[in-house]
């Protein structure tokens, strides 16, 4: 099921996680509809706290640590917070909808 985003198709894995990370607005747009998914600044702050941590790390957080690092960059962020955004599961589903690879193992370190 690949997206495509300005006439380029971009290659997934089965479960519909990009192969090689994408960065571009339009790959989370593409992706955040087909998860059925209106984004929201909350949103964004989530896509860009999991591309952060990819860059530097190679790989997203598990939600235990997600939810440590969330905390600092949305002030009383709590579980129940994060999967309102991403009701799938916000670590797994997060990282999809932030143009990244499926995370490791169980969601990543």
């Amino acid at each position: 099921m690949p997206y495509t985003v300005n006439g380029t198709d971009l290659e997934t894995d089965e479960q519909g996680y990009l192969l090689d990370p994408d960065y571009s607005e339009e790959i989370v747009h593409a992706i955040a509809a087909a998860e059925g998914l209106t984004l929201t600044d909350d949103h964004w702050k989530v896509v860009n706290y999991l591309r952060d941590e990819y860059r530097e790390h190679g790989h997203t957080p598990n939600f235990r640590n997600m939810l440590k690092g969330m905390a600092e960059v949305i002030p009383g962020c709590e579980s129940k917070t994060l999967y309102d955004l991403f009701p799938l599961g916000p670590a797994k589903q997060g990282a999809k909808v932030a143009g990244l690879p499926q995370p490791l193992g169980k969601g990543g370190y």
